[in-house]
């Protein structure tokens, strides 16, 4: 998410104690459902004396308005923003909250029963056409039974939809996480490996020969300690380019957890990686009688070639997190339940 400034809060010794919130994509969504919420709490006009258990509803929308609004608004310190933004703990709370709150605005009116065409839409979002709580929506006629039993359906179903909308969001941030991880973990090893060639020439031989053609080195000089630098640029220019196709392709997601740049950055760093090992691999003369490494261009469009390649291994993560991003679903369709 793009984040469009920061401030902190100083004592007067200035040690920064708190941090502002940052203003991001997701906390302006989640401001904006909250008013939507508030909006219909007002709407509801005076609370019925005789209906407690509407009350109860407008009570409960009310405290979890409280809590969105704390989230969206909670000033923390700097170590604390980055644990938070780890966790996710205080996006997955808001988005929780602000369906706890929808969920009791619906509850709280006694006219919920004029939103089944958009309660209907939005559960069939979520559950599988079999879920008896999706079924129980669907067959449910206004007047069949008494008002509390058909509150009961409306808001066990409406809570079915948005608890699997909630673990999406869950699994999205755990998968964000591990491409983190992994990318660290990628480039410690591009790191050493450009350390070691670089302090060690030739210990990692990016030169190519064969017997009938001349050895061919990328610096076309003999081995360098830049060879390794050099054959991991071309690599990560190659998978830029692939890169590109996925940032081309990919279409906007409402989702607070956006996962392309990380997709992106797996990709340069595992491009990086296999020009290495495929310049080894040529150098090795496993490609002995398919590949002929004439010059030193040749050699230096290879590495670039081998850096693409790296789509063949990363089109199923980008697979896989399209599944995932697909099932994250966090904005309720409010406006379809009116």
């Amino acid at each position: 998410m793009a984040d469009r400034g920061t401030a902190a809060f100083r004592c007067p010794m200035g040690d920064v104690v708190a941090r502002k919130p940052r203003i991001t994509d997701w906390r302006l969504v989640v401001q904006s459902r909250l008013d939507r919420v508030r909006a219909d709490l007002a709407a509801l006009g005076p609370p019925d004396p005789l209906d407690q258990e509407g009350q109860r509803w407008r009570e409960a929308a009310e405290q979890q308005a409280a809590v969105v609004e704390d989230m969206i608004t909670r000033g923390e310190s700097r170590w604390r923003v980055v644990a938070s933004w780890w966790s996710g703990w205080h996006i997955e709370r808001a988005w929780r909250s602000l369906h706890e709150a929808e969920i009791a605005v619906v509850a709280a009116g006694s006219g919920f029963l004029g939103r089944l065409p958009g309660l209907k839409a939005r559960v069939a979002e979520n559950l599988d056409e079999d879920d008896p709580r999706r079924r129980a929506l669907e067959e449910l006629r206004p007047g069949e039974f008494p008002l509390p039993v058909e509150r009961e359906i409306v808001v066990d179903a409406l809570r079915a939809a948005f608890d699997a909308s909630d673990f999406a969001h869950a699994g999205s941030r755990a998968l964000r996480n591990k491409l983190i991880a992994t990318s660290v973990v990628l480039f410690a090893v591009n790191t050493l490996l450009g350390a070691v060639g670089f302090a060690e020439p030739g210990m990692i031989p990016m030169c190519v020969g064969s017997e009938k053609l001349p050895t061919v080195c990328p610096s076309g000089r003999g081995p360098t300690g830049a060879d390794v630098w050099l054959i991991q640029v071309l690599g990560a220019f190659g998978a830029v380019l692939s890169a590109v196709v996925l940032l081309l392709r990919r279409r906007p997601s409402l989702s607070p957890y956006v996962m392309v740049g990380y997709q992106a950055m797996i990709k340069v760093l595992l491009g990086s990686a296999l020009a290495v090992v495929g310049v080894l691999a040529l150098g090795a003369g496993v490609t002995t009688g398919l590949i002929a490494v004439a010059s030193q261009a040749a050699l230096l469009v290879w590495a670039v070639l081998l850096g693409y390649g790296q789509q063949l291994a990363t089109r199923l993560l980008d697979s896989y997190t399209d599944r995932v991003m697909d099932q994250a679903r966090p904005l309720p369709r409010l406006e379809e339940q009116r």
